[in-house]
């Protein structure tokens, strides 16, 4: 199982309440990984990212997606290393060129997997 399948299966067992569909799409490349529904009825996307160091790997396609979808998209890093201060990292998808040009360092909306449990499930509400 691939870094970002491990980083799913604990988002799924962190929101209980929010109804997860993995989005497997060769034909739309760019599209994020995931989306998601909220007991408010809002649906929302997170793209899930793994890194072991501050910079955050995207494809031209993914960044081209956030900057045109910049509403309730989303991008949740997994920091891993002994180094890292805050493991789980969620930011705004209109943030992603601020996101590309300063990694890591860039403030989040969200720090930890419960916060943003409780993120999801206030977006529409």
């Amino acid at each position: 199982m691939g870094p970002e399948a491990k980083l799913y299966k604990k988002l799924i067992k962190a929101t209980p309440k929010i109804v997860w569909n993995r989005l497997e799409n060769l034909s739309n490349v760019g599209t994020p990984d995931l989306l998601g529904y909220n007991t408010s009825s809002t649906f929302f996307t997170v793209e899930l990212k793994v890194t072991k160091s501050n910079k955050v790997r995207f494809s031209p396609h993914q960044i081209a997606f956030h900057v045109t979808h910049p509403n309730n998209t989303f991008i949740l890093a997994e920091a891993l290393g002994p180094r890292a201060a805050n493991r789980f990292q969620m930011y705004r998808g209109s943030r992603i060129l601020d996101l590309v040009a300063c990694g890591l360092k860039l403030d989040a909306c969200s720090l930890g997997l419960d916060a943003c449990n409780l993120f999801f499930n206030e977006l529409g509400a």
